[in-house]
């Protein structure tokens, strides 16, 4: 094998570590940046997609917007139905996927979330130089296109 391959392949590796890694910080600090609000950040991911979304979302679609499981998306709502951050709306087009809408307290809560996260981000902003950001956004992005088009080899030597 060729040792540009092999080079290849290690920093791909060292990327998805670091993903990982980025993965678990991102989330134990937007935890930290949200319990004020007396959620957490699987809440906030769930909140945040219908917020994104503007209107009435299934759990298939709001799932799809955070790139969680449908399943995981299902369960926040569940919880979060229960907790009165949203409203359960029949949907037309498919009797067992209803609508989630947020209520007035998930609208409030998605609020607040968005003013904590414009700080955060504010701070970050002044930490992360442009052209390396861009470029970052770049790689990620053509690594979950390629990953979205590929089935991982199970079981099978390399």
């Amino acid at each position: 094998m060729p040792p540009n391959q092999s080079d290849r392949r290690q920093r791909i590796t060292d990327l998805m570590l670091l993903i990982f890694r980025l993965n678990g910080t991102l989330l134990e600090r937007g935890d930290q940046l949200v319990a004020h609000l007396g959620i957490n950040s699987a809440r906030w991911q769930v909140l945040g997609a219908a917020g994104l979304a503007g209107e009435a979302q299934t759990a298939p679609q709001i799932a799809a917007r955070m790139g969680i499981s449908r399943q995981g998306a299902q369960k926040q709502l569940h919880k979060l139905v229960e907790e009165g951050y949203f409203e359960v709306l029949p949907n037309p087009q498919h009797a067992r996927s209803p609508l989630y809408r947020l209520s007035a307290k998930g609208e409030r809560t998605v609020a607040g979330t968005q003013r904590s996260q414009a700080l955060w981000t504010a701070q970050l902003a002044q930490q992360l130089p442009d052209a390396d950001f861009e470029s970052a956004c770049q790689t990620l992005q053509q690594l979950l296109r390629t990953l979205d088009t590929l089935s991982p080899p199970i079981g099978e030597e390399p």
